[in-house]
């Protein structure tokens, strides 16, 4: 079964807690603390693996998680490293934050997308020796891996994409040129499920042809099969329209032209402007004045034209050799780019309480609302530093912290941030 879209969970692993722990050998005097860190928790990745090309496996398991960092140890042992989960998906799926919408990558190059970062491993208790705290006797916890919930839409990578109304021979056409064995018969939705083939044309490098199923009238409303796989088409840097040039079912070929285009344009007014070629399909059953006509109305609009006969292969070898060429011309396969997170405004943040320990005159802050922001911040340019700054201020995290009894000089740790406090 072809599934192109998919929802699930991922949880990345969590670092594990540094070590209390006091170096004892003998003949060593006053050996110290030697708490060992915490080993980082695994990352949840996706990658992409030529040998998928469904969704399907995501129907039946749901839930994906990276191993936890281990616990810090004595002698200055740290905790191993969780072991990341390694999710693969097709080529060209895209990875969706499924609570905001945000489109967080495309899948589409051989490079690892990190969904889901594991949390670092807390520090152990040898960090927090200073010459008046020789015996610190508290240690960092590790921090929680990150979780979402994940949507995955998978857009096909093609180069050329077949579009028409149903049975107007698009499965033919495929077969006929490549290596793709569709499922050809005379009747409507006889293509259930996109299929790829691979075409090498005489001119130009080879490319890849994508049957999309049967666009009808409605489509991007809906209607049929177009509104699920008309996704598909947004890659492709060239449209094939095919047209059944006979009107053997009883349309108006010209009719069907335009119809296709309109729901081309309402799914995604892009498509609109994408270079498109028109092949006429079935020419040993239309007339000569109905070939004269459709041929003469796709001159006048400014459409490359080809009559066919894909069962025979008759003028498939011109039309795939012009393909070849004109997609030399053209931008490679279109890749979406990822949108940045937004970061919520200080003033709409809810939830706002912290939890603050004193150990020792270093001041733990400690609040899931203010770890999830935390990581969105980009700490190395001026605006994230101004922005952590009105974080704190404006959602009483300074207030807190006073009425905790810091004091100017202290150590603040916020998770694997630290900083001296100031007035």
């Amino acid at each position: 079964m072809f599934v192109d879209k998919a929802i699930i969970k991922i949880k990345a692993g969590n670092g594990g807690d540094g070590a209390v722990a006091f170096h004892r050998e003998k003949f060593v005097a006053a050996g110290g603390p030697d708490g060992g860190d915490g080993g980082k928790g695994g990352s949840v990745l996706f990658v992409a693996d030529d040998g998928i090309n469904t969704l399907s496996d995501f129907r039946y398991m749901r839930k994906y998680a990276a191993t936890h960092g281990e616990n810090g140890g004595t002698n200055r042992c740290s905790g191993r490293n969780g072991e990341d989960c390694v999710i693969k998906v097709p080529r060209g799926t895209l990875v969706y934050d499924n609570e905001t919408g945000r489109l967080m990558a495309d899948i589409s190059s051989d490079e690892p997308f990190v969904a889901a970062r594991g949390g670092r491993g807390g520090w152990g208790n040898r960090h927090f020796a200073t010459a008046t705290r020789q015996v610190p006797r508290f240690s960092k916890p590790g921090i929680p891996g990150e979780q979402k919930e994940i949507r995955l839409e998978l857009k096909l990578l093609a180069d050329v994409g077949l579009v028409g109304f149903p049975n107007v021979g698009k499965s033919t056409l495929i077969s006929v040129v490549s290596e793709a064995k569709p499922e050809i018969a005379n009747y409507h939705f006889t293509t259930i499920t996109p299929v790829l083939g691979v075409v090498r044309p005489p001119i130009g490098a080879a490319f890849v042809m994508a049957d999309i199923p049967g666009v009808i009238e409605g489509a991007s409303e809906g209607v049929g099969l177009g509104h699920e796989f008309l996704r598909h088409v947004e890659r492709c840097r060239m449209l094939v329209h095919i047209v059944d040039v006979a009107g053997s079912e009883g349309r108006d070929p010209l009719a069907d032209f335009d119809t296709i285009n309109e729901e081309l344009e309402k799914f995604n007014p892009e498509l609109a402007g994408r270079p498109m070629i028109v092949a006429g399909n079935k020419c040993d059953l239309a007339s000569d004045e109905q070939l004269a006509a459709f041929e003469a109305a796709m001159k006048e609009r400014g459409y490359a034209y080809f009559p066919l006969m894909a069962p025979i292969a008759h003028g498939t070898d011109e039309l795939i050799r012009h393909l070849g060429i004109e997609l030399g011309k053209l931008p490679p396969i279109r890749r979406f780019e990822a949108e940045a997170e937004v970061l919520p405004d200080v003033d709409t943040i809810e939830n706002r309480g912290v939890n603050i320990q004193n150990r020792d005159g270093v001041f733990f802050v400690e609040a899931q609302w203010l770890l999830n922001i935390l990581r969105g911040i980009n700490f190395a340019d001026d605006e994230g530093l101004q922005y952590f700054e009105r974080l704190l201020q404006g959602t009483g995290v300074i207030d807190a912290l006073r009425e905790a009894g810091v004091q100017e000089g202290d150590t603040v740790s916020i998770y694997d941030l630290e900083f001296e406090f100031v007035n």
